[in-house]
């Protein structure tokens, strides 16, 4: 059976309203808004009407198809995913109530394959932690695969064929990303497992199920050290705004 897909655009019209989406509100403080807007525009992030502006990861194929969407809340200071009083989790086709859909899930961040075609791809768990690689690695493709299961699968790996992967499963799920990667072995050029991640954490971390990202985040940004200023001395804010300063990382 062939996939269903959702009008474009639908998806055009959620790339707005960033001002309410609190995933935007967290790595604008961590990066700047001029960055996060970069970042939203690559993956074509949207934002939902549900929950007040929780943030939609289109699933978009290699063909500029939209496969789906899933629909996450985050708290806007933390980042992290908001999963009380209930886990803030939806999708876009069955929000929508399409009649007979026919969901195929493709990797998040698969409509940047074809256009870079040299590129070595990383595939991580979350469509979150992809952006933020995005930022501190751009040389690179990453793919999400939305769970340590979610695409996962070798109906959607099969658009890696003839490509150098690297896989970087969260804390925790090295064995089983490891046992998974002999499924790509026949369709990648290379295909490795990091275990950079095991290898450096502390108890504390393996315990929190920490990612790649959660560790290159450790060290706070130019840009939050910044925002965290300003918040203590709102004058400071007037003063940048006012000489029109901007960060330069060296």
């Amino acid at each position: 059976m062939n996939p269903s897909y959702i009008d474009e655009e639908i998806v055009r019209r959620s790339l707005s309203h960033y001002n309410i989406n609190p995933l935007y509100e967290y790595l604008s403080f961590a990066f700047g808004e001029t960055e996060t807007k970069r970042l939203f525009q690559i993956y074509k992030v949207g934002t939902s009407n549900k929950w007040n502006g929780a943030t939609v990861f289109w699933q978009i194929d290699s063909n500029q198809k939209v496969r789906t969407g899933k629909v996450m809340l985050y708290d806007p200071k933390t980042g992290h995913r908001v999963k009380e009083p209930q886990a803030y989790v939806s999708w876009a086709h069955s929000e929508l109530k399409l009649p007979d859909f026919n969901l195929s899930q493709c990797l998040f961040g698969e409509h940047l394959i074809p256009t870079n075609p040299n590129r070595k791809i990383f595939i991580v768990e979350s469509e979150k932690t992809a952006l933020i690689m995005c930022h501190f690695m751009p040389d690179y493709i990453w793919l999400a695969t939305g769970g340590k299961n979610g695409s996962f699968k070798m109906d959607a790996m099969k658009i890696l064929n003839g490509r150098d992967v690297i896989l970087i499963p969260d804390l925790g799920a090295w064995e089983e990303w490891n046992n998974k990667a002999s499924l790509l072995k026949g369709v990648c050029k290379s295909i490795s497992v990091s275990d950079i991640l095991e290898k450096s954490a502390t108890e504390e971390q393996r315990e929190q199920g920490l990612d790649i990202a959660d560790f290159f985040l450790e060290t706070k940004t130019p840009q939050q050290l910044l925002n965290e200023w300003c918040e203590e001395n709102p004058f400071l804010r007037q003063l940048i705004d006012e000489l029109d300063c901007e960060i330069i990382d060296e």
